[in-house]
């Protein structure tokens, strides 16, 4: 009987950090009329638009790089990485400069958002993770879906917007 305990404890305490792996604040930015967020552990800054300087070649999503305070860090859009139709930037357009783990080093992107909402504490159960689409629609991205009140936010795991050659792609940016 102890035995049992034990494993359905084991059983259990993984569960339980699976679940809470997702719980947490996340920032809310607004893409269009669709909301999404970003856990807070990877965001590093958000700040105003500035001037990005083309790279040639690069993928259409990839803007080009700025220079922050001495450090140079590409900047790609996200509507343009999600295939949404193109928009003019105003004044809550901004940027979110992303940490995003890269083999075994650490690249700071900044992405391009229409606006940036606010920073939610969204609670375990207030996340759905078993949203599908078809079998045809990559989802791995999207961390899960997060009810609200009123609305839904699209979860993103930011690390797997990008896949490994654009993540490449990046970084040869950022030391461009």
């Amino acid at each position: 009987m102890a035995e049992a305990s034990a494993e359905s404890a084991k059983k259990n305490s993984g569960r339980i950090s699976t679940m809470t792996e997702r719980e947490g604040k996340y920032l809310t930015f607004c893409l269009g009329k669709e909301e999404y967020g970003i856990s807070i552990l990877k965001i590093k800054e958000i700040i105003g638009m500035m001037t990005i300087t083309s790279v040639p070649q690069t993928p259409d999503f990839v803007k080009g790089v700025i220079n922050l305070r001495g450090k140079v860090l590409p900047v790609i859009d996200l509507r343009q990485k999600f295939s949404m139709s193109q928009m003019e930037y105003d004044d809550k357009t901004c940027i979110i400069v992303v940490e995003i783990n890269i083999r075994d080093s650490v690249l700071h992107v900044g992405i391009v958002v229409d606006s940036v909402s606010e920073v939610l504490n969204i609670k375990e159960e207030d996340i759905d993770e078993n949203v599908s689409f078809g079998v045809s629609v990559n989802t791995e991205y999207i961390q899960g879906i997060a009810k609200t009140e009123d609305s839904v936010k699209i979860l993103l795991d930011i690390e797997k917007v990008f896949d490994s050659e654009e993540l490449a792609g990046l970084k040869d940016a950022e030391n461009f």
